[in-house]
């Protein structure tokens, strides 16, 4: 089976990701869990043949030199993946991750209504945390898609690789590729303010300048929208702080109280009838969290949230109930994911587990 064959394969049965590793047959992600196809175990020559295939000149150098290069990779005109290859044990491999060409509206990912009044904002920062493969990507393109239907705003994307092609709508929309278009992040950021942005939409919070050059943007008036590999409000606001040195953190914790608008942390579980179903938690900034960011008093940030829910807020566990009285989750994987296990249980009607 040749590269087009298999992401043939993975786009016609609805796969999220692509495995090809040498000594197995090629690997389907379905609904969270793998399914081989093809006739025989992929070769050496097999997984050098098919990264040469997809890689454009520059990523292969890059992983001539390095050893990984990331890239996006359109298939005709049926979808486009997010391709890793990777070298192990002297060998190619490659991992990619579809992304649907169609955006999805807010019901259909089942974010809550209140996210929506964000999307009106013209300054704050916005973040999208989770796991990889939670689906942070999807929510973000589907939230500039609303603001580039419903406003007449510049937004500019600053991505790698650029996963969803926004065309112009209401909105005027500027998609930047790190590696193509600008060479970093940082270098991006540092530009951006020039090109007359009213929405900012950084890929990924990756490194301290990047950080910085984003919370002063969202000071500055605009509105940015950023991702961090984390789960929860709470954890996500001492993460940011802590990539600070310790003389800096108290006037970082100043700006990000003023800055900070929202904390949507989400997680993809296996729905109970089938297919993938997202979980949110979601933290909107006010007056309490705002002194509790202030004060070094995160971990007060979950009770601000859970006593809240009338303006739009909603704890991770309490999204998870809903789920599970809904019908969407299993008992078992409801409290495999709660924060508190215990205290979830008894909510569920058992014995603490």
């Amino acid at each position: 089976m040749d590269i087009a064959t298999l992401m043939d394969a993975a786009f016609s049965r609805g796969a999220s990701d692509l495995h090809l590793s040498v000594g197995r047959r090629p690997v389907l992600r379905l609904a969270g869990g793998f399914t081989e196809i093809g006739d025989a175990p992929l070769t050496a020559v097999d997984t050098e043949a098919m990264a040469k295939a997809i890689a454009p000149a520059r990523n292969w150098e890059e992983l001539q030199r390095g050893g990984t290069t990331d890239f996006g990779y359109a298939f005709a005109d049926k979808c486009r993946f997010r391709v890793s290859i990777l070298t192990q044990k002297g060998m190619r491999g490659i991992v990619m991750r579809q992304i649907p060409q169609k955006l999805l509206t807010f019901e259909k990912i089942g974010l809550p209504d209140s996210v929506h009044q964000l999307l009106h904002g013209h300054r704050g920062l916005v973040l999208v945390t989770g796991p990889t493969g939670s689906g942070k990507t999807t929510t973000l393109a589907t939230m500039i898609d609303w603001i580039n239907q419903n406003r007449d705003v510049h937004i500019v994307t600053i991505e790698d690789p650029i996963e969803y092609y926004h065309t112009h709508k209401k909105a005027q929309v500027t998609q930047r590729e790190v590696g193509n278009d600008v060479p970093t992040f940082v270098e991006a950021m540092r530009r951006v303010l020039r090109q007359d942005p009213d929405v900012i939409m950084l890929g990924e919070m990756r490194d301290l300048e990047t950080t910085t050059a984003a919370i002063t943007a969202a000071e500055t008036g605009h509105l940015v929208f950023g991702t961090l590999h984390t789960t929860g409000a709470a954890r996500t606001v001492d993460r940011i702080i802590d990539q600070y040195p310790k003389e800096q953190q108290e006037q970082i914790r100043s700006q990000l109280a003023m800055s900070l608008v929202a904390v949507i942390s989400q997680i993809l579980l296996p729905d109970a009838s089938g297919g993938r179903v997202a979980a949110f938690e979601i933290m909107l900034s006010n007056p309490a969290i705002e002194n509790h960011i202030r004060k070094v008093e995160t971990f007060k940030i979950p009770s601000v949230i859970q006593t809240s829910r009338r303006q739009g807020m909603v704890t991770m566990d309490d999204f998870l109930l809903d789920l599970w009285r809904g019908g969407r989750l299993s008992k078992e994987v409801t409290l495999e994911h709660a924060f508190d296990r215990k205290a979830l249980a008894l909510r569920m009607g058992g014995a603490p587990e």
